[in-house]
């Protein structure tokens, strides 16, 4: 979620988009469930239902789109995965990750100083600079399978961790196996393993949710996306075949998210392939340029800004929860806080990537063009 602030591809966008869009309105509806307000009256609660409790999923259509944008731009920089530059490749991340990471912790580090509710962390076992330490080193998912849930604002960062220590190794990855065979089937037996990964995993919920092997299968998927739109450039390049990978992601999305948990009982954690497979059939359904659908700029622009709308939404969920509670409105008229808070959700987010991120962004780049010419080329 956090390759490009100004992706290329109008489809990517909207993905993104939509993706970013379900984990707003999940953490949102986690506590304030949809299907138990009045929305019900009018919306199927399957439909509801499918609309809340499927944040998770939508985090793992980043993993892909994520795979998928990195390993597109370095066959596009270098020439091919086995000749990354692996120098550009880490000063591009640092540059990219970093200030928001940091700006977002020194936040949470003041909140939790203040006191302020649902920033504090008070679990047995946790303090704020064990939180702060596993954050900056990607081992926040490990801090909390081992002490149990944070509170919400740092609990995001779990993706990042898993995302994160995937590029960390990636260029080692690309620089040795990149340069034989056994690299696509490397990262095929990664996507693979998927179910079994989750499926080993019976006694830690949050570990089962955020271990680092599943998340890494569905990067890599996103990687093979990319690698097969090389190899095989003909994949994609038709307008039928982008139709009918569009039409197959799309159906394979919709089951995962409206199946109402008859896919799960089907499969079990099979169902993550379909998820999976489905996401990446719409990354190589979407290429370079093109025109968004009508009506969905403002989709478009939430996928522009989803990693800074991922880091910040939390503290609109939790300011939105709060006014629903304090106006009595958190029960029957619940449903009326959703569209408010992915509007405040989507102008923080861009706030912060133009005011922030973007600018912090070039600065490091430029920082680092200037000590070793060539490093960092423009996005």
């Amino acid at each position: 979620m956090s390759e490009s602030i100004l992706p290329r591809s109008p489809g990517i966008d909207l993905l993104r988009g939509g993706s970013i869009l379900l984990v707003v309105v999940h953490h949102l509806g986690l506590r304030l469930p949809l299907h138990k307000t009045d929305a019900a009256l009018f919306l199927p609660v399957p439909f509801l239902k499918g609309l809340v409790y499927n944040g998770y999923e939508a985090v793992f259509v980043f993993f892909v789109v994520s795979g998928f944008l990195i390993a597109r731009h370095t066959l596009e920089r270098d020439g091919g995965l086995a000749a990354i530059d692996w120098r550009a490749f880490y000063a591009r991340r640092v540059a990219r990750i970093v200030p928001c990471l940091l700006a977002l912790v020194a936040v949470l580090l003041a909140c939790h100083a203040l006191g302020i509710p649902n920033y504090v962390i008070e679990r047995d076992g946790q303090s704020s600079w064990g939180a702060t330490l596993s954050a900056l080193t990607f081992t926040l998912n490990v801090y909390e399978g081992r002490t149990g849930w944070l509170p919400g604002g740092w609990d995001v960062l779990w993706s990042l961790s898993i995302e994160e220590v995937f590029y960390l190794a990636f260029p080692l990855l690309c620089l040795t196996v990149g340069r034989t065979r056994w690299l696509v089937p490397l990262l095929a037996v990664l996507v693979l393993s998927v179910p079994f990964t989750r499926a080993a995993i019976v006694d830690n919920e949050i570990w089962q949710e955020k271990a680092y092997l599943p998340g890494m299968g569905a990067i890599a998927a996103g990687v093979l996306a990319a690698v097969a739109t090389t190899r095989w450039p003909a994949l994609a390049s038709h307008a039928r075949r982008r139709a009918a990978l569009g039409i197959v992601g799309t159906a394979g999305l919709l089951l995962v998210m409206f199946s109402g948990g008859w896919l799960w009982h089907a499969i079990h954690d099979g169902y993550m392939l379909v998820l999976i497979g489905a996401a990446s059939c719409l990354v190589l359904a979407a290429p370079e340029g093109g025109r968004p659908w009508r009506g969905l700029g403002w989709l478009r622009t939430m996928g522009r800004a989803s990693y800074e709308i991922y880091l910040t939404h939390m503290f609109v969920v939790f300011s939105m929860v709060g006014l629903a509670r304090l106006t009595s409105t958190d029960k029957a008229w619940g449903w009326i806080w959703h569209v408010p808070a992915v509007a405040v959700s989507w102008g923080l987010g861009w706030l912060v990537a133009r005011g922030f991120s973007a600018p912090a962004n070039r600065r490091l780049r430029a920082w680092f063009h200037a000590r070793r010419v060539g490093v960092v080329t423009a996005a």
